[in-house]
């Protein structure tokens, strides 16, 4: 772990072990270092697009392209990758093809995800928290009338603020009136990508809104932006960017353990999910 990141922890009142409960310090991608610790996802998806763990780091859920589905892993280390293993799938396909972006809300019950083919974004409800089995679809928003094949998918903790990706151009902004109910979503804003992000997929946002990490799968790196009013994409500035090449030659999406201290990126090219410290 770098100075700087323990300086940040040091400021933030998180110990140098994790601890502090889900306390979150930025990460220090200048110093980020890959942990050599990495979890294939061959067996269950030949092409695995957005991922997202549970609050706590016992869970993974993983949506791929080429099955049209969502898979559920328990790993017996919590935040260790190399310690998942499959614990059911479930398919998609009969509301949402080649699923993208994924976000689920912090208690469980609530499942968002990018419908690419059909530029929308589809909802579900989980009938028992973070058990998939129990999903049962509910609505869809049609995001054609500004994003063509949205990618990455973001929210606000409090479910009222989404962001979609779309690849060549920035983030869209959209307010929702009631908190994860997509029949009340209206555009906000846009964010534009800086120049040197050719291709966007994965994003992922800070906490407290104020910074924002995109995936550049054209570049093989993560770039890092600010925003310098929290939660207004219009804000958006380009900071800094991290390689990833020397694992993965088309990373896709990325999230972050709940503390900041690990970062996750899923590869494409190898269908494998790598974990850095930060």
């Amino acid at each position: 772990m770098s100075i700087a990141r323990l300086m940040q922890q040091a400021s933030a009142g998180v110990s140098a072990g994790g601890g502090g409960g889900n306390s979150w310090t930025d990460p220090d991608l200048a110093n980020a270092s890959y942990d050599n610790v990495s979890f294939s996802v061959t067996n269950e998806e030949s092409l695995p697009r957005g991922f997202q763990f549970k609050p706590d780091g016992t869970k993974l859920y993983l949506v791929g392209q080429g099955g049209d589905e969502i898979n559920e892993y328990d790993l017996s280390t919590a935040w260790d990758v190399s310690t998942a293993s499959v614990n059911q799938t479930l398919s998609l396909a009969t509301h949402t093809l080649d699923p993208w972006g994924l976000v689920i809300d912090s208690s469980g019950t609530k499942l968002i995800v990018v419908d690419n083919p059909n530029d929308s974004i589809d909802s579900y409800d989980f009938g028992t928290a973070w058990d998939i089995s129990t999903l049962t679809y509910i609505t869809t928003f049609d995001a054609s009338s500004l994003v063509n094949r949205p990618y990455g998918l973001a929210f606000k903790p409090d479910g009222t603020k989404m962001y979609v990706v779309n690849n060549n151009t920035g983030v869209y902004e959209y307010d929702l009136s009631t908190a994860w109910d997509l029949t009340t979503v209206s555009y906000n804003q846009f964010g534009a990508k800086d120049s040197s992000s050719a291709a966007i997929s994965g994003m992922f946002i800070s906490p407290n809104g104020d910074k924002v990490w995109i995936v550049d799968f054209s570049g093989d790196d993560v770039d890092e932006y600010d925003l310098s009013t929290a939660w207004d994409i219009s804000t958006l500035s380009y900071s800094t960017s991290f390689s990833v090449s020397s694992q993965g030659s088309v990373p896709l999406f990325i999230t972050f353990k709940a503390d900041g201290s690990k970062m996750y990126f899923v590869d494409n090219s190898s269908d494998t999910i790598f974990q850095y410290s930060t």
